[in-house]
């Protein structure tokens, strides 16, 4: 895994160039940059990625080349993860709207495997922060954005992003 170059932590971070601010091997840990997310409840969550596939995001990201998890695609335990396109400006991996989980991980379907789609808006300026998925099919429904499957190189993106909990 790749540890950033740039340490300063913000909430505008970047999802590329690493996920590791340090690793300190006297104390044996590990220092992760945790990206502020939803999660199905709409309830604010922060997660951390390790690994991906295909092989170009997770260069970007800096994690490990998982090319096994997509052997998940059709299992059960894989939530979607949303990701913005388009709309407003923000802390999301696209730079904009943090993205938003069809899971939480005080559920029993929790899993941190996660296969991305991407949520475009028809019209940047009719653009709302949307928390929940329901948001998202509302909105589908009014037919005022797109929700598509990730293909990066046409194969279909899927991250291990642990949900992680920097209160406890």
């Amino acid at each position: 895994m790749t540890i950033r170059s740039d340490k300063q932590i913000s909430n505008e971070i970047s999802f590329s160039g690493g996920q590791i601010i340090e690793i300190n091997e006297d104390e044996l840990s590990v220092t992760f940059i945790a990206h502020r997310s939803w999660d199905s409840e709409g309830k604010t969550i922060y997660r951390i990625v390790t690994d991906a596939t295909p092989i170009g995001p997770a260069q970007l990201m800096g994690v490990v080349y998982s090319p096994l998890n997509s052997d998940l695609l059709t299992h059960f335990s894989t939530n979607d993860l949303f990701q913005f396109k388009n709309g407003i400006k923000g802390s999301g991996s696209l730079g904009f709207q943090p993205s938003i989980s069809s899971s939480s991980s005080n559920q029993e379907n929790y899993s941190p495997i996660s296969k991305i789609y991407l949520i475009e808006w028809h019209n940047s300026s009719f653009a709302e922060i949307l928390q929940t998925k329901s948001d998202i099919d509302s909105f589908q429904d009014d037919d005022l954005l797109t929700v598509s499957i990730a293909r990066p190189t046409n194969d279909e993106f899927i991250i291990n992003s642990p949900i992680v909990d920097p209160f406890q």
